[in-house]
């Protein structure tokens, strides 16, 4: 893709339906995935500090848009003062002195007229900051599905890792008893020699060794997926994921569609407006700046005559001051805001290409993925044929517990290797989702 704009295509695919699957993660896994991120929407503490973030940048947009608007203040003030003569008369032999006492109430004004419009370009400068930290939060929240849907995927095949674990255990248990059974009866001839039950006993030790390590990668997802939902990773959370049958293809839309939908490129988008605008305002800070001031309220020296008319002050003033010498401070805040604005470029050209490219990744891995789980599956349903033959061969006699070993841990493995390969590929399709940019319902 050149600087001129979007493709018109994929390249990985022609196919180009308007519209996102905003139903995918239901579609994935049903309700009880839609109630897995409901809640970790609600408890995720990432996507607490995002909204935080979010509400911050809110702050400070209104904080910069005070500067536009004029200052009032209410104010009073008591004082009392005693003055002393020196070298006048007094009483009882001491200098003169002279006390007195005054109050009074003000109302102060203030307003630094925005001629130029400095202000308001940190004004909207904040404001577009604030925007890009609501489309990163809304890429958290899309991104935390997309985790949590991971998560439950990889929780479905664990539990299909550790059925076939223990299958084979099951298996690997029987062949070596009847092996055992075999020598002690001393059927030599019929396979019962003592190497053949030393083999089947270390293949039996072997899928128990399997075994263990998939129960632990069980819990290991498990309690991933809890710290996920903002729980404590006790391993307790009662979840019967499962991995579903692969869901209908996903409309792809155009690539000129993703620049409008991505919250990450708008999020990208929004910070080089946000710092375009700060070049403005610095760049401003140049030119001279008018400030008006008022002020009327009541000076006496009575606490009781405070509010009476009599006692009205006023004032009303003006300023005009121009920058003459900063030692650099003005020149250096333009450079300095010149610099973020190419980087912030340089970041959102990125963002778009990264996601063009993992949009074209993931469309061109579901082609692959696909053919790899049709041979993966055709594999294991030879290889159970295969080891169903094995055993039928070994209790005929025809057959040898070397072959029955490999035939059965062949089957094993093929499945394993099925069961890993749909999950690769229902993840995928959540790649796909997430690089398409469109958001989700959980809810029903």
């Amino acid at each position: 893709m050149g600087e001129a704009g979007a493709p018109g295509s994929w390249a990985a695919s022609k196919e180009a339906r308007a519209g996102i699957d905003r139903r995918w993660v239901g579609k994935i896994g049903g309700g009880e995935l839609r109630g897995l991120v409901d809640a970790a929407l609600s408890n995720n503490q990432d996507l607490k500090a995002a909204a935080a973030r979010v509400d911050r940048a809110s702050a400070e947009a209104k904080i910069a848009g005070a500067g536009r608007l004029p200052s009032l203040g209410l104010g009073g003030d008591g004082r009392r003062n005693r003055q002393s003569f020196i070298g006048f008369p007094g009483g009882a032999g001491g200098a003169a002195s002279n006390v007195n006492q005054q109050f009074g109430v003000n109302l102060n004004a203030a307003w630094e007229l925005d001629v130029w419009g400095r202000a308001k370009a940190g004004q909207e400068a904040a404001i577009a900051n604030a925007q890009a930290r609501q489309y990163e939060y809304e890429a958290a929240r899309v991104s935390l599905a997309g985790q949590v849907t991971k998560a439950w995927l990889a929780l479905g095949e664990a539990n299909e890792q550790v059925a076939l674990a223990e299958t084979a255990v099951q298996a690997a248990g029987v062949l070596a008893d009847a092996v055992r059974e075999r020598f002690d009866r001393a059927l030599d001839n019929d396979g019962g020699t003592a190497s053949q039950v030393r083999l089947t006993e270390a293949e039996r030790s072997n899928r128990q060794a399997v075994l263990a390590q998939r129960k632990q990668e069980r819990e290991r997802v498990l309690r991933q997926l809890e710290i996920l939902l903002g729980k404590y990773p006790s391993g307790t959370l009662a979840v019967g994921a499962r991995m579903p049958a692969f869901p209908a293809a996903t409309p792809a839309g155009l690539p000129s569609e993703l620049l409008q939908r991505r919250p990450d490129i708008l999020a990208a988008e929004r910070g080089l407006a946000s710092s375009g605008r700060r070049v403005k305002e610095r760049k401003l800070a140049r030119f001279p700046s008018l400030s008006l001031t008022a002020s009327g309220g009541t000076v006496s020296e009575a606490m009781r005559d405070i509010l009476s008319s009599d006692a009205k002050v006023w004032a009303i003033g003006g300023s005009l001051t121009q920058p003459i010498f900063e030692g650099g401070r003005i020149a250096g805040g333009i450079a300095s805001a010149e610099a973020d604005e190419r980087e912030d470029t340089a970041i959102l050209r990125k963002t778009v290409l990264d996601a063009f490219g993992e949009v074209e990744q993931a469309l061109v891995a579901e082609t692959f993925l696909a053919e790899r789980e049709r041979a993966s599956q055709q594999a294991a349903a030879i290889s159970e044929d295969a080891a169903t033959r094995a055993g039928e061969e070994y209790a005929a006699g025809t057959g040898d517990v070397l072959t029955l070993i490999e035939a059965t841990q062949f089957q094993i493995d093929s499945a394993s290797q099925h069961a890993a390969i749909r999950r690769m590929r229902l993840e995928n399709r959540v790649d796909l989702h997430l690089a398409l940019g469109g958001d989700f319902s959980a809810g029903r």
